[in-house]
């Protein structure tokens, strides 16, 4: 009897120091700094994460252009597509490279090694409906690298009925925020798997057009477009086509066309836009086409330009 007591004891005992020197192992090979043979652990969110593909080496063109302390700015003559109708506005683009901090995704204040160097695309439009006018802005931040996802994608629509704003985060997955001052799309957040979106395809063409995707593709359409016509936050089916001068997506279920076009050569400028899809509702729905024509292109350091002095640099642009 007494054997068996002590054999039961043993083995309490043996278990007992094992799950200690398992568990201390375990933290070990969490934080030790020390050389070890032992594989790393690996966390879930780790494994998922694709390897980014090779950096696309950046032209002397390029460096010069895009890193001389100055912004791109482009004014566009803009009809507008909205309830059914046409309306005139303007459309600016503003192109201009940033160092972004990848971890919490804003403008780094000081250059780092660890930073990573965007193009940052603005796109705003301004036009009337009726007695009151819509706003809305759409900010991109795409990597220089060009082998991945737009890191950060933000749109906001300001009217007078309300106002909404959506942020992508490129993070394990797209983590997609929303709020809205109207009831069916309120305050949302979800995640859905990393695919191509429109958003930076205006980015990717400025860096070198000849990678831009073509034939059939999956891609989520700009949140502008998403915004204004309730459509779901996911990859749509379209055909991409590229010429030499115009790039087009063609939405297989959408009912939508868009044709970017740009010069063919360095620093492969917008030209203008068109945007073919139905407006309206019910009786007043239409086949309409939204179009920007470019007026003016400067380059200058515009968060400097804050001086009433400075206001003509918009006249240079033809903007109201």
């Amino acid at each position: 009897m007494i054997k068996i007591l002590h054999s039961k004891t043993l083995v309490v005992l043996l278990i007992g120091i094992m799950t200690t020197f398992t568990a201390c192992n375990e933290y070990k090979s969490n934080t030790s700094t020390s050389n070890t043979t032992e594989a790393p652990v690996v966390s879930a969110e780790k494994i998922k994460t694709k390897p980014l593909a090779p950096k696309t080496k950046l032209s002397k063109d390029f460096k010069e252009y895009w890193y001389n302390g100055e912004a791109e700015i482009t004014s566009f003559k803009l009809e507008q597509a909205r309830y059914g109708e046409i309306r005139e506005g303007e459309a600016v683009l503003v192109f201009v490279t940033e160092d972004f901090l990848p971890d919490i995704q804003v403008k780094a204040d000081n250059y780092s090694k660890e930073n990573t160097p965007v193009l940052k695309v603005n796109a705003t439009k301004n036009f009337i409906t009726g007695i009151y006018p819509y706003s809305i802005m759409q900010s991109t931040f795409y990597p220089v690298a060009d082998n991945q996802h737009a890191i950060k994608i933000t749109t906001s629509v300001q009217e007078w009925c309300g106002q909404t704003y959506t942020q992508l985060n490129n993070r394990d997955n797209f983590e997609i925020l929303t709020h809205s001052y109207f009831q069916n799309q309120a305050d949302k957040s979800f995640e859905i798997e990393k695919a191509l979106t429109e958003n930076e395809l205006w980015a990717k063409l400025r860096i070198n057009p000849k990678n831009l995707p073509v034939g059939q593709i999956d891609i989520i359409p700009a949140m502008e477009f998403i915004r204004l016509n309730n459509v779901d936050f996911k990859p749509h089916k379209a055909l991409a086509t590229l010429k030499d001068d115009s790039y087009t997506l063609s939405y297989d279920n959408l009912s939508r066309t868009l044709k970017i076009n740009f010069s063919p050569n360095f620093p492969f400028e917008i030209l203008g836009w068109e945007e073919t899809t139905t407006s309206g509702r019910g009786d007043s729905v239409k086949t309409l086409t939204t179009k920007a024509t470019k007026l003016e292109t400067i380059k200058s350091d515009y968060w400097n330009k804050k001086s009433t002095s400075d206001s003509n640099l918009r006249d240079d642009l033809k903007l109201k």
